[in-house]
């Protein structure tokens, strides 16, 4: 198994490899990665793995849940590293940066709609949540006002990891509706932002502060249904 680097800081850019496999569709496993995987709602990171004079262009970074192997995805007409020989994988760091600070905007929005989630997208530019909202009503600038709120206030950002059974005890926890919450190897990892602003399982990468996010705005909300609404936010830039 890749050893997941970005679990524990989201804030490498690179790192030194070993090519262990090339799958047959092209794809290649590395002993240890950067790159997060494609999953949560937030796209893989792309990059580039380099070795002696091989420049392999990384497009996506996918999760293969039958196999469990994170996959880095060459671009089309790519030389490829051989098995066994060791590469620098780098990311391309200014689009993960982006969705570092925009799932963090969204956990942000998640605190300031008191709803339960049914689905969400993570993207550089936009990004969006869905709400089971009941009765109540949304109002763009309201939540707008919230976030930046939260955001201003410099809250730390911060993960822990509980069992698997301290999950199952604490299922307020949870706030998505559809989609459990990510298990690895019997435990959870829960992101913290703040003192009390938002508390819930995330395997995503986030920035270390509220601080580093910049001014989002709710550019758009959507009726998906009766119940449903779609929240956009996008970076005011």
């Amino acid at each position: 198994m890749t050893e997941e680097l970005f679990r524990e800081d989201a804030y490498l850019k690179t790192c030194e490899a070993k090519v262990i496999k090339i799958n047959d569709l092209g794809g290649i496993i590395l002993d240890r990665t950067v790159f997060y995987p494609t999953g949560g709602g937030q796209p893989g990171d792309s990059g580039t793995l380099q070795t002696s004079g091989i420049n392999t262009a990384i497009a996506i970074t996918v999760y293969d849940r039958e196999t469990g192997e994170i996959i880095h995805v060459p671009a089309e007409n790519q030389v490829l590293p051989d098995v066994g020989s060791r590469v620098t994988a780098t990311l391309d760091w200014d689009r993960r940066y982006l969705h570092m600070r925009m799932h963090t905007g969204l956990h942000l929005l998640c605190a300031s709609v008191p709803c339960g989630v049914t689905g969400g997208q993570i993207g550089a530019v936009k990004s969006r949540l869905d709400f089971d909202i009941g009765d109540m009503t949304l109002d763009k600038e309201e939540i707008t006002k919230k976030i930046n709120t939260f955001s201003s206030e410099n809250h730390d950002v911060s993960f822990y990891w509980i069992s698997d059974q301290e999950m199952d005890d604490n299922p307020e926890l949870v706030r998505t509706m559809s989609v459990a919450p990510p298990r690895k190897g019997g435990r959870v990892r829960l992101l913290k932002v703040g003192d009390g602003v938002d508390l819930q399982p995330c395997g995503g990468t986030h920035v270390k502060n509220t601080s580093e996010i910049g001014t989002l705005r709710v550019s758009k909300i959507e009726n998906k249904g009766r119940r449903n609404r779609r929240v956009n936010i996008v970076f005011e830039e």
